[in-house]
């Protein structure tokens, strides 16, 4: 194999980073023979720009040859005059991802500390030495910045029905060339975070977490919570500790007594006023449990894109909550039923293209097989009477249900014609998917107001369809569209599609951890499908 080196190499001229480290006295290392050693190492294979134009993901080795050829094949994180500021930042960096529920260790943070120390020490260094603290620089920043913009683990191993897509382009060797060039200062990996304000709030409260351990107050309120002395003083101290999640989900006691930390049960032992039986047992507790449904849910908010539309729909499965968000706020919001725990509702994302009035239904092949093929074998006509069905050819001819057997149902469609009882209520909100998940009105509206409301076959229903309906066609499409002219056209039973000009983002999401109604605070939802312990599993 052949290389190309240049016959001379200009000498880079770098200023300092603020705070740097400069060796005035002596060069350090002679950086064109390091970037002699660099272009042996990385020139390899010829780098084709137009691959990289397409905003693929690469893998980090290939990142970086792309980041060491566009700086000429120079270090990018150390300079011969000795300074380490960006050495500096960057492990710093490090540390703190922490806080994003990563391990800093998992970026060779140990290392690259004792490597910093090494080279500050004035000592002589090789070549292959400052070769090496440099690429492991890079490859640390690299691993870093893709784990934080798209997540550290593949979501379809830790969630079999994850299908939310993160369309964020990964492209730090754009960057890092600035920076070894000194045309820009240090790219902090902060610009790789998700700017979903749930992700925001859980790293504040991993932040907060993280100090508990070292506040005075606290800890001798929790000593002497611990020995019983439950006093008026010290729930004081605690209530004033501003502990950054909520405390108020219906039934949290009960929910979360079994499945959450010590420090929580402490604080919602106070708050909730429950006395030291739950408090002292809440102390046996082994594993920081809170912690980790930070980060299971810090790692899910990566899946996601890392910019939030301005505006756009979000569903949380778990929370059985319904937003609909312009430029961070909530312009509205309402409960949502979701799939059984048998027939879980999926995460993805997908516009919504058109609302539907007066929607047939359709069986979908799951209800089918699992529902009304059983009750039509079982009990005929009268099965299809009793749910409304009728039963159509490929052509679209009405037939007789006598016609169907165990081994032919697919040759024909099941249908439920417009009207109250209809399994999709009056108005329908399509967003094309695979999946063939959407979202709709119910006849069922005494399931809103419970607080079990997993009761679909995946599918989201809404508690105030209409209200989405008249919002989106009025206030967002710019139609003149009423609740009257709504009940008006429902009364024809005629079904009409009203087709969006702007498509409205939809995300499905499933996180146990979210903002409550102030966006200020972490409300725990249990994990009733129970997909955190697999996703924990894996990050440890």
């Amino acid at each position: 194999m052949s290389f190309l080196f240049p016959s001379c190499r200009t000498k880079r001229v770098r200023n300092a980073h603020k705070g740097g480290i400069i060796n005035a006295k002596a060069e350090k290392f002679n950086e064109s023979d390091v970037a002699d050693e660099l272009e042996k190492i990385f020139n390899v294979t010829s780098v084709d720009d137009s691959i990289w134009q397409k905003g693929k993901i690469f893998n980090i080795s290939q990142v970086m040859q792309k980041a060491y050829s566009e700086e000429e094949y120079y270090p990018i994180w150390l300079t011969d005059n000795g300074d380490t500021s960006y050495v500096a930042s960057l492990l710093q960096e490090i540390n703190d991802t922490k806080f994003d529920g990563l391990d800093p260790d998992d970026y060779n943070a140990g290392k690259l500390r004792s490597m910093l120390n090494a080279y500050k020490s004035g000592k002589n260094i090789s070549d292959d030495e400052v070769i090496r603290f440099d690429t492991l620089c890079t490859h640390s920043y690299l691993q870093a910045s893709r784990d934080l913009l798209l997540g550290k683990i593949i979501p379809a191993k830790a969630d079999s029905l994850w299908f939310h897509a993160n369309d964020s382009v990964w492209k730090p060797y754009i960057s890092l060339a600035k920076m070894g060039s000194g045309k820009a200062d240090y790219p902090t990996l902060d610009s790789f975070r998700s700017r979903q304000l749930t992700y925001k709030l859980l790293r504040n409260v991993l932040i907060k977490y993280s100090s508990l351990p070292n506040d005075s107050a606290y800890v001798g309120a929790k000593a002497a919570a611990a020995s019983g002395m439950l006093t008026d003083s010290v729930k004081d101290i605690i209530m004033r500790s501003e502990l950054p999640w909520d405390a108020s989900a219906d039934d949290s006691i009960k929910n979360f007594q079994k499945i959450l930390t010590a420090d929580y049960q402490y604080y919602l032992a106070y708050t909730h006023s429950k006395g030291d039986s739950i408090v002292k047992a809440s102390y046996a507790a082994p594993i920081d449990i809170i912690k980790e449904k930070i980060d299971v849910n810090m790692e899910r908010l990566r899946w996601m894109k890392q910019n939030p539309e301005s505006l756009y729909v979000l569903v949380n499965v778990p929370l059985l909550q319904f937003f609909l968000r312009i430029d961070g706020n909530d312009a509205m919001n309402m409960q949502v039923v979701v799939g059984k725990t048998i027939r879980q509702t999926p995460s993805l994302n997908a516009n919504l293209a058109n609302v539907v009035i007066n929607p047939p239904w359709g069986v979908p092949p799951t209800i089918m097989k699992k529902d009304v093929l059983p009750g039509l074998l079982k009990s005929g006509q009268a099965y299809l009477s009793k749910k409304g069905l009728k039963v159509y050819d490929m052509k679209g001819n009405e037939v007789s249900p006598n016609r169907v057997t165990a081994t032919n149902y697919k040759r024909f469609v099941f249908r439920q014609d417009p009207g109250d009882d209809n399994a999709l209520g009056n108005v329908k909100f399509n967003l094309p998917n695979k999946w063939d998940i959407y979202l709709h009105d119910t006849p069922h509206r005494e399931d809103f107001g419970k607080k079990d409301r997993f009761k679909s076959s995946g599918c989201i229903r809404l508690q105030k369809p209409r209200e989405l309906a008249e919002f989106i066609l009025s206030d967002l499409e710019g139609k003149y569209f009423t609740q009257g002219k709504l009940d008006t056209m429902i009364q024809t039973r005629k079904t009409r599609y009203e087709v969006l000009a702007k498509k409205i983002p939809v995300h499905i999401i499933y996180l146990t951890a979210f903002e409550d109604s102030t966006h200020t605070r972490v409300h725990f939802i249990p994990d009733v499908y129970g997909r955190d312990p697999k996703l924990a599993s894996l990050l440890k």
